[in-house]
């Protein structure tokens, strides 16, 4: 009886649909607009839509085609996103809300010419590494740790600058800085 009861609610509310209907739909509707959504979020943490703006592509692909992140012994290869977008979703999320300033930028053109992209690259360098100190360089963690690093197998300085940093609690970014992108020209040593 109560079955009976709640089968006719869950189809008949309505003259035209009943809930079951509605909740389907609306359950369905859900999936592909999330589906959408994230696919378009993935997207934009490509290679492709990360270079195919000419002022990425000029001014900062081609610097960082010249580092070690781009090509090396091993073969592996670091992409824009893997430094610069968070890889747990909540934190992806509002690194694309801020990049959409980015977008301003774009249309009024602030760094279109090398000229201006020179002038305003210490800037925004600055604003890129201030965020990877807050976030204790959090992106290089996920493929670079202490813990996993063969001290013995390093290059003696570089053996005592990574144990000396890992000793005070040092964050990546504060020696590694120009490691992905060629280092401001105005910047202090």
């Amino acid at each position: 009886m109560i079955f009976a009861r709640a089968w006719k609610w869950f189809w008949g509310p309505t003259a035209r649909f009943g809930w079951g209907a509605i909740l389907i739909a609306g359950g369905l509707g859900g999936i592909i607009f999330w589906g959408g959504f994230n696919t378009l979020l993935e997207h934009t943490n490509t290679m492709s839509f990360c270079t195919s703006c000419h002022e990425m592509r000029q001014f900062i692909f081609e610097d960082y085609k010249k580092t070690v992140h781009y090509k090396n012994a091993s073969g592996v290869r670091v992409i824009c996103s893997d430094c610069h977008v968070p890889r747990d979703w909540g934190r992806k999320l509002i690194r694309k809300i801020k990049a959409t300033t980015e977008v301003y930028h774009k249309l009024m053109g602030t760094i279109a010419t090398q000229e201006k992209f020179d002038d305003k690259k210490l800037e925004l360098a600055e604003r890129v590494w201030a965020s990877m100190e807050a976030s204790d360089s959090r992106e290089c963690r996920n493929c670079h740790s202490y813990e996993a690093m063969d001290f013995d197998e390093q290059r003696t300085r570089s053996a005592e600058k990574m144990e000396h940093a890992q000793e005070k609690g040092k964050t990546c970014i504060e020696c590694h800085k120009g490691i992905a992108h060629k280092l401001p020209d105005d910047m202090d040593d």
